[in-house]
Formats: structure tokens, C-alpha cells, sequence
């Protein structure tokens, strides 16, 4: 107790002193005021005073008296000026209680001005008054309590502004004191804090009070900024017993309302001020750009947000886009938490406005929409086609179809066409025509026009947007009949006689029905003959539709007469045809002589009545009187078949060369009007000819002829009129003097004609030539009877020969049949076709047998006489008499047009112990397997059995005539199967060239096997090729190998005429590993045009054989489907029409042979070929070829399909077994694994080399050598090698470099394929990825240098899935070379974790902007490098889908099978998944979707 109280005691000291010591900032005024640390304001108008009444009394009444203070005299003061008195700063470190007490005067009821007081803190702004004075004036002190709460460490300093009225007064202050305490009736306010709000916000500020709201009723509290605005008390709050907390709330704020922030409250002491609070009003964040658009599709839109340059304020705490279509309903609006985002759900063909709405922390921080981004999104597939599609109306010409009416819900695009497609035929081809329907009012019914009557019709509606086409089903119509075409002109043929003419026709092209009859209207219009009455000349015929052809008959000679034919169907006739022919003339119908009695006869002359003929047909142009001698009756048999005389003869040329007859005159028609007499011999000229006198010791007959001549026809008839009896003569008979003709006149009575031998010069020479004629004919007269003859006796010949080898047939039958029959026994097909023939005719030619031949095996070499054998040792068919036998061999033997007979085997010292049977395709695979054993034994074995060299006669093309017309000397055309042309006149051995017919399955000289046309004998194959109907021309070599020619260029680039013959190219198809080229062929004389086919095979390798059967096979399944039915044999050749020839035709029988029979006889085929043509198969290596080809061919099948059928074949494809579960693309993919080749560490030996392994991404996926592209452009001492193989496209070979993506180690060496290899395009199917060794190996602006070689980038653009990067690549060590422009495709649809892309649509327009570009840049020849991550699966899709398109565009039919097998011959990893296979088939159907 006694420690407290001093302590105590000590306390009170201490406040007394506080309390009683003089704070800075206090002043009385009674010293000057800036001892006091005040100090007038330096921006006011006018300055305050300092007064001390209680020193200087003043006698201004309003002046208070007793007093220091300072003042402001109002009066003359302008109203609004302004004095300002500054009080020394002050630190807060407690709360701060200042009073002052201030005084007014002025006049009555007025004010002089009013008094504002500030707290300005820490050198802020000065704001506004906390306090002022305002009303009249009141002549007396008052005190005024100023509660300051600014709270350390701020500074804060007063400000007294007196404002003056413009009245005259005066105002004070006095007594400025600042208390250690609060204020003690004036509350103090507690700390403030500052207030965040975004704009458009509330700021609600929250100011503790001292004291409860119930004490503050008539106090004034409200909220000051220091800009000026203002914001009421909203409500209180009570803290605890000694406080309560008044809100404030800042409505509706701006940016510009940021700033600092004070309550105030005022009470009827004074006035109480807190410290300041920061208000921070923040601007929601908006984007200064519009978002950006980066893909597009029917049902949504990728944007990049663009959302880093904004206005407003950060941070960004959300994003989110909005979007609208442009009618402006709010659709929706999504949170989006990446650059990148995709909108959905959107609707086709529809354009939106997308905007993007950025939100920063607290409530109203979402901003404003920015600038908006347009952008409409792609039309989508339709839904489906137009439906209930039926036909409302028929017309020949026209039909009318309907359908169900559709809108955007269908067609989900509003820019669609829709066509009507639809297929008939036309002069049986397969027309496809397609009209678009004009789309308005909804239109749903559509009438097709200019069709053909009663034709099929398949209609269909298509209905297509940008995106997508549907189709609807397609209906079959029949148009009505009409009235048929004209009859073809070049079809009417008329056979024309003397007085008939029968008229044939075919029915008319465009028979538009069922014709029904045809009518033939005929008419006489002209006749040579006038006398003719032509008018009963004509009639109808009419004639059923199976009827195309009349005779009509009673018709007159040399008559024309007019022809009209129609056609009519159940509608009518249709257009008339119109011809005329022209009937024979007749010989003019003589008078009748009953008696050859002359009128008068003396020794040397006969008198005669000639009487005037009747015409037929023709006028009688002359009249002819012949004397004929009578002869032996031996030498008249000739004269009895020329009953007429048409040849002229002379006296003088019958004498000397010893005629029969001779012309005694000649009368014009005119001149024998009526019956005249004539006398034969009475020495006179009638029109030239002497009419000598007769020989009295001869016997003659007087004949009389009549000839009439029109339109290029001359017809003669004629009569005895007469005879002359020959007069014995005996010795005592004067000799007869012949009398020399006298010169003559013309008329019918005779002159005296000249001496023979004075006929004149031009006459001399007409009779001799006219001689000659028949001199000629005499002799072509006796050659034929003496051919007769030698034909005759010939055929006896060889019906004895045939006889004496029928005979030895039977002794070889005995001796084979007798072999070990076990082989027959179980139905092997061992027996070889080989035909013994003497002479016998192949399909009409004449083949002479051979006379003698060398056999030559292992164990024997012998000469057989007389007759070709073939080897022995093999059972062998023989012809019997009648060209008709039996066999039960195999189908290779029966195909033949010969007929055999079986014989029995004998025992022969064969050294292989077998016969060969045919093999089933069912055990071809194990026979092969086993036949390669031990190195090939089995085939090197079978090969050798075959007899080597000339095994039959070829004595033609030894003849010397012939050897230059062989290009080698050892494979040349045997004499019994050779081809023998038409022989050319005046050219000796013109028949020959080198080739020989081969037979086929069941097709006898289906091929014609020949070697490679010489520059001397391209006239001869052309030849050939006409006379055999060739339509098909098959070539098996290049025209240079190794150097060497091979076969002569024996086609035109445009035309060529070869002789007689002229050859047009039509058209030239280029693929990979063959051409096709179309031929237009015409021969002098013959008025047709044929077009022949020329497959001309270009991927087999200057030495050995293909590596692969795959080109071969689909290069013979071409032929076949492009060879006409009805066409002559198939032109087979390579250079020596041996080896590759062979080859051919071997697999193209046994093909078919497997077809039908399910065996193959490979050794015999080619034993029966040999036997047709020498060394045919040449190697052994070609011989274990040809089996490798037929299995897998037989493996593999034929699985081109059609691109008609290609949507309901893949369907069945995908229908799962549901015993087996399985399918048949299950299937075909476990084939293609099957007959894939396997890579053998040889097969990669410079891949595997130590300095290249670290170029391959993988060991495992590497390229075999014969594909690599090795690298050409120098670069140090880098090696030649990168993992890449060449592939062929379907049209190019090597078109697509496949290689995985660049290691970091061999970007350079990439850039070195790129360039050296002429790559005009870069496909890239994988992501970069550093992290799996897959860096950018791309510049993206600016050169990239790789050693000797730049890069550099062009531009670039990104088209939905597709980023297209374009570069200027060149070789700085070679400028002269120039640069390369490339272009790359980078494919974003394909993400990592996908076995196929997403789309097949965007990967089908990846495929189709390669193959614009390459066709842009490069006219298609440059190549394209594609890769993935290992340059496997992905790489082989894109080129499969490549290939796979390409076949549709050309051939209109799909092969997926062929096409990856193709690929993976070169590398086994293309297309690796039956997924990817199966993508394959998917991007077929939509290239034939998208048209």
C-alpha cells in the first residue's frame, strides 16, 4: 500500500505536465503568427491580417476588441476570392483534437463571405472542406472542434480559406489550439481501409465511430472523396458498447472515381474527420482483337482467343466466348481455359459472331464483348438424298419424276444444287448425262427432255452441297415407243440382175421400239432402153420385222428404178431411206433363122437376110457378121462355149495366127432398120473389116450378131444365119485365087477393098492388141487347168503319206500306253497336246509337216526320218484319220482344235522317274516349296528335261532371202506352226516373217508369238496384224537394254504410213509399270479402220526376271479385260519372242486353266509352246518365275472391284460370320500379311552397315537396297545413305519416296533427298516431337543452311487440318542448277494416339492438294517425299489412298489389294493395321461420293 501511493502521485505529475506543454501548431496570435509555423497561401487572391486589439484598439465597430486574431477584410473584395492560411504540418501520433474560435461582421442581414477549412494529408491534393461557415454574419466568437483520426505516420495539414461574398465585413479566427485528447464533442473515427471494386460497382466503405448511433441523431455523417464525390450514411452497425461502424456505399463507379476517400461527420460542436481510404475502381478487362479463326467445320469453329492485348485491367482470371448468329439471339456462351477453342453444336452454313468476354477478380470483373470475329461454318453432308422418288409421266422422248420436298434440315447448307442424273444407251455405249434442277418455290417435280424412245432409263437424284452428296434411289424407266429412224444407208445393198433385184437392209440404228414391218415402195424412173413403158413399173411391198430382204421380180433390164424403205413401229413409220439401182441389160433378143439357108451361095460368097434384133434393156449399138471355120471337133470345143463373139478379130489376124473365126463386117443399129440383104465375101470394108472371099475348099458358118452396150455393160447375142459347105477340089480343078479386097466403101452392098497389107498403121495396132488380150487369156486359161492338175495329184501324194504315218502314230500308241499305268490311274494330267500332223488345216491355213527332226535328252541324241516326234518320254496324243478323237488328259490338251487318241505307256529311260502331272492350285504352294529345296534341285532338274534348241524343221527362214529378217539366228520360226503372210507380187518369199502361232486355253492360235520387230520387217508386222484381225498387241521389252537395242520402234508419235498400210496413235496412258497405247490402222483398199491395242509391259528388269509377279499380273488381268472376244490371236513379243514371251503366255493359259479346272500343267505348257516355237521360256530362272506368279496369283486372286459395285461389296466385306467371327476384309488383310515378303538381312546389308546405323530411327524398319534412293549431292564426307525407299504410284514409277521423320543427325541429309531427287512435295503425318527424336527440321522465316544446301522459307497457310509451308531449296555449291520450289503438307488430323485419321474427308483433301500442286508445279513428275514417325504405316495409307484414287479416276474401278501389296513389296510395314486397310476402302466410297 505504501509503494502505490507514490507512484501514483507520480502519474498526476506527468499528465499535468503533458497537459500543460504547447503542442507545434498552436497560436494565440498574439506574437506573429510565423513564429508560430503558419504562413499565407501562395495561390490565393488576397493575403490574411494579423490584429492585436488588445494592444491597438480599433474603432471599426465590427473589429472585436481584446482580442489577437487573424483576419480577412471582405470589403472590396470581388466575390469568390479567396485568402488562405496554412498551418504548420503536423505528425499524427495520436488522435488529434484541434479547436479554434472564428468571428463574422458585416452588414445587416448579409455575410461577408464564409469560412472553409481543409485537411490536406501527406502533400495530397487539398480536396474539399471538412468544415466552412455559411450564413449572415454573427458579431460574436465561436468555438469550433476539429476531430482529426489521420493516424501515424501520416502528415496532415490545415488549411483556413476565407471566401469572400463581395460584401463589405470581415472574418477571424483566433485561438488555434491542438489538444493532447479527443475531442470531447466531436467523435473520432477509427482506421479506414481502402476499398477494390471493379467498374459499374459498389464500393462500400466501412467507418468505425466512437460513440452509439443513438447519440449522433442530429449528427451529419457522410462519405468525401478527395475528387469530390459524395456518398450518404446507408446504415450503422453497432461495434461494441463504444463504437458502431456507418457504411457507405459507392454507387455505380468509374474509373475516374478511383482516388482517396474520407468519412466525415459533423456535429453542433464541430466537426470529426477520418483518415483517407484508396478507392480502386479497376476496368474489366476487354480484347483489343477480335478472336482469330484457325479451322472450320459444319458443326464448329476453331478460334484462337486473342486474349493477351486487352484494355481494361488485369489479371485475367476466367475467359470465356460468346457467340450469337448474326440475327442476334444469344446462342450461348462457353468457359474456355486455352488459347485454342473449339465451338460445337453449331449449325451448317450459318454465320455467328464470335466475341470473347474476359473476367478479372471480384464481383462485375467480367468486361464487355470484344471486337467480334464473323465467321460461318461449313455446309455439313446432307442429311440424305431426296426421297420417294417415283415417275409421274411417260414420253418416248421425255418422262416427268417426283419427289418428296426437302429443306435446310436435309440439305443442311443453304447453297445446294440438286441434278438429276441419269444413264442410258447409245449405239451401245453407256451414256451418263445430268441436268441441274432450278431451284424455286420448293420445286419437287422435274421433266427430262430429248431422251431416245423405248430406251432404259436410270434416273436418280443427287442432291450436293460443298461438303457431301446424297443420291436417292435410282429408278428404272422405259421410255414409249416412237417412230423409228431410217433405215441405214450403208446397210441397203442391192444384188441387181437382169430383170430382178433383190434388196437387203438391217433394221434402222435407232429403232425406238419394236419394229413391226417395213415398207418398200418401188418405182421405175429411167431405162436405157427407150422403148421401155416404165409406167406399170411400180408397187408396195411390205414386209415383217424378221424380214430384211425382197426380190422383185418382172422388172426390166437396164432399167433404174427408185427404192423407198421405212420402218414402223406401234406408233407409225418412221423416216424414209431412199436408193436406186439399176437393173442388168439383156442381149438383144435376135430374130429367129428357122433354116441356115442362104439366099444365095456361089464358091467364094454366102448372101444373107440380115434382119433388125429386138432391144432389151439397151439399144442395139452395132451389128456384126462373123465367119467361122468349121474345124475337128476337138479343136471346136472352145467355139461351142463361146457361143458369142465379143472379141473382134481382123481376116488378116484370124490368118496369121490361125483363129477360128474372124469379123467379115460391121453395121451401125441404123443401118439395119429392116431386113437387109448381105453377101458374105464380097471382097468389100464394112466399118474396118475386110469381108474377104471365102475359100471355096472350106467349110464355114455364117454367124449374125447383135451388141447392145450400156452403163459399162456390153451384152451380145447371136445366130447362124448360115453355112457354107467346102467344095472338093480336084486335079483338074482351076487353083483358087484369093482376090485382094478392093478399097471400099462403107455401104451395105461392099467395095472393093485394099490388099491386107495395106491396112493402115493405127488400125494394125489396134488389132494387135486386141490379139493379145486374147492371146493372154488362152494362156491364164491353160495355167489353171494345169494347177487343177498338180492340186489333184498333190492330194494323192498325200493321202499315201498320210497312210504310211498313220501306221508309225499306231506303233508309237503301243509302245507309250504300255508305261507304268499307276500315273493314269490316279487321274494325273500328264499327256503332253503335241498334234503329228502331215497336212492338215488350222483354222483354214494349210501346215505341211516337217520331214525330219534331231531328238536330243540326257541319255539319247537321235535322227528320226520323215516325221516330226517330239520327245518320247512323254505319253503323247495322236491325231486319228477324221481329225476327231478322245482324250481324258487334262484341259491343256483338249483345248486344242485336234482331237487325240490315248496311248498306252511304255517303259522309257526317263531320268526324272515322272510324268508330270498337273498340280491342284491347292497343293501349287507346297509343290513350289518342295521344289526349291536343296538350292532349286527340283526346278533346275524339271527345266533341264526340256529339249534344248531346234526340235522341228524351219527350212523357210533359212532360205537366204529370209535370214535378214531374223534378229537372231538360234530362235527362228519353225516350218509347221509359222505365221505366212499374203505373198506381195513380184516379191520372192514375202510370206515369211518370224512368228508362230501358239494355242490357248481351249483356243486354238489364240497367240501369235513373234520377236521384236526389225527395222526391215516393221511393214511385215503390221502385215500380220492386219490379215490375222489382231486387236491386241502384247510387248515384253524396252526398246533399249543395257545399251542394246532390243526391238525397233515400229509405231508412230502421230501418223505413219508403212507401204500400204497407215498407222494413227490415238492415245497414249502412261502407269507405272506399263503403257497402253490405242491404235487407228488402215490399209490401202480396204474401207475399214480397226483399232488396235499395243500393252506394252515396262517393268521387267534388264536382267533376270521382276522381283515381284504383283505388276506382271495386274499388267496381264489389263489385257485380258481390254482384248475384244471376236478378235484375231494376241501379238506376243519381247526381242527374241522366246523368253519373256513365253513367259507370258504361260501364266495367261494357266491362269485361265486354274480358273476353270483348279489345276495348272505348267511343265507341259511350256513342252507344248516349245513345240510351237523354240527356247520358248528361255532360262530356268523365267521357268521358277512363272510358278511364283501363278501362286500368287492364286493366292491373291482377282480383287479389282468395279466402282459401281464398290459401296455394296465393301458392305458384305464388313459382315462379320457368325460362325467364324470373321469377315471377309479379315481375310483379305490376313492374305495380304501372308503373301507379304519377309526382308532378309541381305536384302538390308547397306542399312545395316556400322556407319549408317545411327541414320535409322529404328532397326527394325529399314529399307531393302534395290528401293533405296542414295543420295547424290556431296557433303563432306557423309555417307550416300538414308533410311527411304522409292515406291511407284499407280502412274509413275518411284513417284512417292516413303522415309521416317528426320533424326536431328540427318535433317541434312533429308534436305539432300529432297533436292537431288526433284521432290516437289513434303507430306508430313506426325506431330514434332522432340522428346522422340523429331525435331523441326524446317525453317519457320528466314534460310536454314545444311551444308551446301538452303532452305528457305517462302510462306505459309492453314486450311482446316492441312498447315501448307512452301520453301526455295537450292545448292549453293552449283547455283547454275537453279532452285526448286517445295512445297510441304503437314497434316494435323492424324493425332498420335489414332490408328487412321479423323476425317476421311480432310484426308482426302490432303490427298487431293498434293496432287494439285504436284500437277501445278511440275506437270505431275516430280516426286513426293512422305513420312511419319518410322515411314511405315502412316506413309503407306497416304500412298495406298493415292494409288487407290488414281485407279478410280482411270479405270473407274478399285484394287485396294493390289495397291498396298504393290507397296509393300519394297517395304513390308505400309499400311500395317487392318484399320488403316480398311481406311483404305473408306476414302474410296468418299471419292466416289464427292464426285
Amino acid at each position: 500500500m505504501d509503494g502505490v501511493l507514490p507512484g501514483l502521485l507520480a502519474l498526476l505529475a506527468f499528465l499535468a505536465s503533458v497537459r500543460g506543454q504547447v503542442f507545434r501548431g498552436e497560436c494565440n496570435f498574439e506574437r506573429p503568427y510565423a513564429e508560430c509555423g503558419y504562413s499565407q497561401g501562395k495561390d490565393d487572391d488576397f493575403d490574411w491580417e494579423q490584429v492585436n486589439t488588445k494592444q491597438r484598439p480599433s474603432t471599426d465597430p465590427w473589429i472585436p476588441a481584446g482580442s489577437s486574431f487573424m483576419m480577412v477584410n471582405t470589403s472590396g473584395k470581388f466575390p469568390g476570392q479567396k485568402a488562405q492560411l496554412l498551418v504548420p504540418p503536423l505528425k499524427e501520433n495520436d488522435t488529434h483534437c484541434l479547436t479554434f474560435q472564428y468571428y463574422g461582421a458585416s452588414g445587416e442581414g448579409s455575410s461577408p463571405g464564409h469560412l472553409n477549412i481543409y485537411v490536406k494529408e501527406n502533400n495530397s491534393p487539398v480536396g474539399y472542406p471538412v468544415w466552412n461557415s455559411s450564413g449572415p454574419a454573427f458579431h460574436t466568437w465561436r468555438q469550433v472542434e476539429l476531430a482529426v483520426s489521420t493516424f501515424w505516420p501520416n502528415f496532415y495539414q490545415l488549411i483556413f480559406e476565407a471566401v469572400t461574398s463581395g460584401q463589405p465585413g470581415l472574418l477571424a479566427i483566433k485561438d488555434i489550439s491542438l489538444q493532447g485528447h479527443q475531442c470531447m464533442s466531436t467523435p473520432h473515427f477509427m482506421h479506414i481501409k481502402g476499398v477494390e471494386v471493379n467498374a459499374k460497382q459498389t464500393a462500400t466503405f466501412h467507418c468505425t465511430i466512437n460513440g452509439q448511433p443513438k447519440d449522433h441523431t442530429n449528427y451529419k455523417l457522410w462519405l468525401q472523396g478527395i475528387g469530390g464525390r459524395e456518398a450518404p450514411m446507408k446504415d450503422t452497425k453497432p461495434v461494441n458498447l463504444r463504437r458502431y461502424m456507418a457504411t457507405f456505399d459507392v454507387e455505380n463507379t468509374t474509373k475516374g472515381d478511383s482516388g482517396r476517400y474520407r468519412c466525415i461527420v459533423q456535429s453542433d460542436k464541430g466537426v470529426g474527420v477520418s483518415s483517407y481510404a484508396e478507392l480502386i475502381v479497376k476496368q474489366p478487362p476487354i480484347p483489343i482483337a477480335p478472336p482469330q479463326l484457325t479451322a472450320v467445320g459444319a458443326t464448329y469453329l476453331w478460334i484462337q482467343l486473342n486474349a493477351n492485348s486487352i484494355n481494361g485491367d488485369g489479371p485475367i482470371i476466367e475467359k470465356e466466348v460468346e457467340y450469337r448468329t448474326m440475327s442476334g439471339s444469344l446462342i450461348d456462351s462457353q468457359p474456355v481455359d486455352k488459347p485454342n477453342h473449339k465451338i460445337g453444336h453449331l449449325d451448317p452454313d450459318t454465320e455467328y459472331e464470335i466475341s470473347v468476354l474476359l473476367t478479372r477478380p471480384n464481383e462485375g470483373g467480367t468486361g464487355a464483348p470484344g471486337p467480334p470475329l464473323k465467321a460461318k461454318t461449313k455446309c455439313a453432308d446432307p442429311m440424305h438424298g431426296p426421297r420417294k422418288l417415283e415417275v409421274v409421266d411417260i414420253k418416248s422422248r421425255q418422262i416427268t419424276v417426283r419427289w418428296e420436298p426437302f429443306g435446310y434440315n436435309v440439305t443442311r447448307c443453304y447453297n445446294y444444287s440438286l441434278t438429276v442424273e441419269y444413264r442410258y444407251k447409245v449405239n451401245s455405249k453407256d451414256e451418263t448425262r445430268e441436268e441441274e434442277i432450278e431451284l424455286r418455290n420448293m420445286v419437287s417435280q422435274y421433266t427430262l427432255h430429248n431422251l431416245s424412245p423405248y430406251t432404259n432409263v436410270s434416273v436418280k437424284l443427287v442432291l450436293r452441297n460443298p461438303e457431301g452428296v446424297k443420291e436417292s434411289q435410282e429408278l428404272a424407266v422405259l421410255t414409249d415407243e416412237d417412230v423409228p429412224g431410217p433405215v441405214p444407208m450403208e446397210s441397203i445393198q442391192g444384188s441387181t440382175y437382169e430383170e430382178k433385184i433383190t434388196l437387203k437392209w438391217r433394221e434402222p440404228i435407232q429403232t425406238y421400239g419394236i419394229i413391226k414391218q417395213y415398207e418398200i415402195l418401188y418405182k421405175a424412173v429411167s431405162s436405157f432402153d427407150p422403148e421401155f413403158n416404165l409406167t406399170n413399173q411400180s408397187g408396195k411391198v411390205l414386209k415383217n420385222s424378221n424380214e430384211t430382204s425382197h426380190t422383185f421380180v418382172g422388172l426390166y433390164p437396164g432399167s433404174t428404178y427408185s427404192f423407198t424403205i421405212r420402218a414402223s413401229t406401234v406408233k407409225g413409220y418412221g423416216s424414209e431411206s431412199r436408193t436406186q439401182f439399176t437393173t442388168k441389160i439383156s442381149s438383144p433378143h435376135m430374130p429367129g433363122y428357122d433354116q441356115e439357108t442362104p439366099l444365095n451361095q456361089t464358091d467364094s460368097t454366102v448372101t444373107v437376110l440380115l434382119k433388125p434384133a429386138q432391144s432389151r434393156g439397151a439399144p442395139v449399138s452395132v451389128y456384126q457378121v462373123v465367119v467361122e471355120e468349121e474345124r475337128p471337133r476337138r479343136l471346136q470345143r472352145a467355139a461351142e462355149i463361146l457361143r458369142c463373139y465379143p472379141i473382134p478379130v481382123h481376116f488378116q489376124n484370124a490368118t496369121v495366127l490361125s483363129f477360128p473365126y474372124y469379123f467379115t463386117a460391121e453395121f451401125p443399129a441404123s443401118r439395119i432398120q429392116s431386113s437387109l440383104p448381105f453377101t458374105i465375101g464380097d471382097n468389100k470394108t464394112y466399118e474396118g473389116y475386110w469381108n474377104a472371099p471365102l475359100l471355096p475348099h472350106k467349110s464355114y458358118s455364117i454367124y449374125y450378131q447383135a451388141v447392145s452396150k450400156a452403163n459399162g455393160e456390153t451384152k451380145i447375142d447371136c445366130v447362124r444365119v448360115a453355112t457354107k459347105a467346102a467344095i472338093i477340089v480336084t486335079q483338074l480343078t482351076t487353083p483358087y485365087i484369093r482376090i485382094a479386097p478392093a478399097a471400099g466403101d462403107n455401104q451395105l452392098t461392099g467395095a472393093a477393098t485394099r490388099k491386107p497389107d495395106a491396112v493402115e498403121p493405127e488400125k494394125q495396132t489396134d488389132h494387135t492388141v486386141k490379139i493379145a488380150g486374147v492371146i493372154a487369156g488362152i494362156l491364164l486359161f491353160v495355167i489353171i487347168f494345169l494347177g487343177v492338175v498338180l492340186v489333184m495329184k498333190k492330194r494323192k501324194l498325200a493321202k499315201k503319206r498320210k497312210e504310211t504315218l498313220s501306221s508309225t502314230r499306231q506303233e508309237m500308241t503301243v509302245m507309250v500306253n504300255s508305261m507304268d499305268k499307276s500315273y493314269t490311274e490316279q487321274g494325273t494330267n500328264c499327256d503332253e497336246a503335241i498334234s503329228f500332223m502331215d497336212t492338215h488345216n488350222l483354222n483354214g491355213r494349210t501346215v505341211s509337216s516337217p520331214s525330219s527332226f534331231t531328238l536330243k535328252t540326257n541319255t539319247l541324241s537321235t535322227s528320226v526320218p520323215n516325221t516330226y516326234y517330239p520327245d518320247p518320254f512323254v505319253p503323247t496324243a495322236i491325231l486319228d484319220e477324221n481329225h476327231a478323237a478322245t482324250s481324258d488328259t487334262s484341259s491343256l490338251v483338249q483345248s486344242h482344235t485336234h482331237s487325240y487318241k490315248k496311248r498306252e505307256a511304255v517303259d522309257v529311260p526317263y531320268q526324272t522317274g515322272q510324268l508330270h502331272p498337273a498340280i491342284r492350285v491347292a497343293d501349287l504352294l507346297q509343290h513350289i516349296t518342295q521344289m526349291k529345296c536343296a538350292e532349286g534341285y527340283g526346278f533346275k532338274e524339271e527345266y533341264e528335261s526340256f529339249f534344248e534348241g531346234q526340235a522341228a524343221p524351219w527350212d523357210s527362214a533359212k532360205k537366204d532371202e529370209n535370214r535378214m529378217k531374223n534378229r537372231y539366228g538360234n530362235i527362228i520360226a519353225y516350218d509347221h506352226s509359222r505365221v505366212r503372210l499374203q505373198a506381195l507380187e513380184g516379191e520372192q518369199s514375202s510370206d515369211y516373217i518370224n512368228a508362230n502361232y501358239i494355242d490357248g486355253y481351249h483356243r486354238p492360235n489364240h497367240y501369235i508369238a513373234t520377236q521384236g520387230p526389225m527395222q526391215e520387217t516393221v511393214y511385215d508386222f503390221w502385215r500380220m496384224v492386219w490379215q490375222e484381225n489382231t486387236a491386241t498387241i502384247v510387248m515384253v521389252t524396252n526398246l533399249v537394254e543395257v545399251g542394246r537395242v532390243k526391238c525397233c520402234k515400229y509405231w508412230p508419235d502421230d501418223t505413219e504410213i508403212y507401204r500400204d498400210m497407215k498407222v494413227t496413235l490415238i492415245e497414249t496412258q502412261l502407269l507405272s509399270e506399263y503403257v497402253i497405247r490405242t491404235f487407228a490402222v488402215e490399209k490401202r483398199g480396204a474401207h475399214e479402220i480397226r483399232e488396235i491395242r499395243q500393252f506394252h509391259f515396262t517393268g521387267w528388269p534388264d536382267h533376270g526376271v521382276p522381283y515381284h509377279a504383283t505388276g506382271l499380273l495386274g499388267f496381264i488381268r489389263r489385257v485380258k479385260s481390254k482384248s475384244p472376244a471376236n478378235a484375231g490371236p494376241m501379238v506376243v513379243h519381247c526381242s527374241a519372242g522366246a523368253g519373256r514371251t513365253g513367259c507370258f503366255i504361260v501364266i495367261d493359259i494357266m491362269l485361265d486353266m486354274a480358273e476353270r479346272e483348279g489345276v495348272v500343267d505348267i511343265y507341259n505348257c511350256v513342252r507344248e509352246l516349245r513345240s510351237r516355237r523354240v527356247n520358248m521360256v528361255q532360262t530356268e530362272e523365267q521357268y521358277v518365275f512363272i510358278h511364283d506368279a501363278i501362286l500368287e496369283a492364286c493366292l491373291c486372286g482377282d480383287t479389282t472391284i468395279p466402282a459401281n459395285q464398290l459401296r455394296s461389296v465393301y458392305y458384305d466385306m464388313n459382315r462379320l460370320d457368325p460362325q467364324t467371327n470373321s469377315s471377309q476384309i479379315k481375310e483379305e488383310f490376313r492374305t495380304l500379311n501372308m503373301v507379304t515378303p519377309t526382308l532378309r538381312v541381305e536384302d538390308c546389308s547397306i542399312a545395316l552397315l556400322p556407319r549408317n546405323h545411327e541414320k535409322n530411327r529404328c532397326m527394325d524398319v529399314l529399307p531393302p537396297d534395290r528401293c533405296l534412293p542414295f543420295l547424290i549431292t556431296i557433303d563432306g564426307e557423309s555417307s550416300n545413305y538414308i533410311n527411304a525407299a522409292l515406291m511407284d504410284s499407280y502412274k509413275q514409277p518411284s513417284a512417292f519416296i516413303v522415309t521416317q521423320h528426320p533424326l536431328p543427325n540427318t535433317v541434312k541429309d533429308f534436305w539432300r533427298l529432297v533436292l537431288d531427287y526433284h521432290c516437289t512435295s513434303i507430306v508430313m503425318l506426325n506431330d514434332v516431337d522432340p522428346a522422340q527424336l523429331c525435331p523441326q527440321y524446317w525453317p519457320e522465316n528466314g534460310v536454314h543452311r545444311h551444308g551446301p544446301i538452303q532452305v528457305e522459307f517462302v510462306s505459309a497457310d492453314l486450311e482446316e487440318d492441312i498447315i501448307s509451308r512452301i520453301f526455295r531449296i537450292y545448292n549453293a555449291a552449283r547455283p547454275q542448277d537453279g532452285y526448286r520450289m517445295v512445297q510441304q503438307f503437314q497434316f494435323l488430323g492424324w493425332p498420335m494416339y489414332r490408328d487412321t485419321p479423323v476425317s476421311k474427308r480432310s484426308f482426302l483433301k490432303l490427298i487431293r492438294q498434293v496432287d494439285k500442286w504436284q500437277e501445278e508445279y511440275d506437270g505431275g513428275e516430280g516426286r513426293t517425299v512422305v513420312h511419319c514417325l518410322n515411314g511405315g504405316g502412316r506413309s503407306g495409307t497416304f500412298c495406298a489412298i493415292s494409288i487407290v484414287c488414281e485407279m478410280l479416276r482411270h479405270q473407274r474401278s478399285v484394287d485396294v489389294f493390289h495397291a498396298v501389296k504393290t507397296l509393300r513389296n519394297n517395304k513390308p510395314n505400309m499400311v500395317d493395321l487392318l484399320d488403316q486397310y480398311k481406311f483404305c476402302y473408306e476414302v474410296a466410297l468418299e471419292y466416289l461420293n464427292s464426285g
